[in-house]
């Protein structure tokens, strides 16, 4: 049975598409099936993994409001081991038309719980907003990852989507639990950045990831070629940082395999033979 993780957070530029679009990528390519879910209107983890907008037929809009099974919504990606549920600007009404439904916060479950057996890992991409759409996200998920900024006002917006996980938790999954805190684009050269750290692990002891992403020009470039991080250029810091996560994840030991080191032979030049 595959393991369900959403990832979420209500502020707006935190890295959560392109966390979710980079360890599924590294996890594919260790040979798990991962099936990502783009819940987010702005539909940037389908353009992330190449996928065109206009040629999708079913997208996740389709599947919460019950017009297409799950299974017909995914799209197989050129990334090893990848498969998505796409998201189209269809989504952005998702929330008007759900106040409509009855049982409206379980519609993505039901959907996933006819795939779950097929698929190692399901990542669920949020909304930057703690709406419909988000706690149908929290419902049909076992964990949250929650990506964030080490950046004072993050704070706030982790006190409030801890909130919102607990009403989820009490009223709606019992089994639901933190992941993890993933500290993304950070500088520890900042002292509010490493403040801030303190702070989280302080009330989250073994929540937060030892492994924090640092701003990377890489990770930053790789989406405009739909593509995730490690397969846009494996060596970078970027593409380092989100294998070191999913080491962790894995429970494996945090360090990168060895790279063989590059010998260089100096052309001696040809000399008088002695006599």
């Amino acid at each position: 049975m595959g393991k369900i993780i959403a990832v979420a957070n209500q502020k707006g530029g935190v890295g959560k598409t392109t966390t979710v679009i980079n360890i599924a990528a590294y996890l594919g390519s260790r040979d798990f099936k991962v099936l990502c879910v783009d819940a987010d209107p702005q539909g940037n983890t389908t353009t992330g993994f190449g996928i065109k907008k206009k040629s999708v037929s079913a997208s996740t809009y389709d599947v919460i409001t019950g017009k297409a099974r799950i299974q017909e919504a995914t799209v197989q990606t050129e990334f090893q081991n990848v498969s998505i549920v796409p998201a189209t600007e269809a989504l952005a009404g998702c929330e008007i038309e759900l106040a409509e439904y009855e049982n409206r916060v379980n519609r993505l479950k039901m959907q996933i719980l006819t795939c779950k057996d097929d698929f190692d890992y399901i990542f669920i991409d949020c909304p930057p907003a703690l709406g419909t759409i988000t706690i149908n996200g929290l419902v049909a998920c076992d964990s949250v990852m929650v990506p964030m900024l080490a950046e004072f006002y993050a704070l706030e917006g982790l006190s409030q989507l801890v909130n919102t996980i607990k009403i989820v938790k009490n009223n709606y999954n019992p089994a639901l639990e933190i992941e993890g805190i993933l500290f993304t684009m950070f500088d520890g050269r900042l002292n509010v950045a490493n403040d801030v750290v303190a702070e989280v692990e302080k009330y989250f002891p073994d929540k937060v990831f030892k492994t924090k992403v640092p701003r990377n020009v890489r990770i930053s470039e790789a989406p405009s070629h739909g593509k995730p991080v490690m397969y846009y250029d494996k060596a970078s810091k970027g593409s380092e940082s989100y294998e070191l996560v999913c080491h962790e994840m894995l429970g494996e030991p945090l360090e990168l395999p060895k790279k063989k080191k590059i010998f260089s032979f100096k052309k001696h030049k040809k000399g008088k033979r002695s006599s």
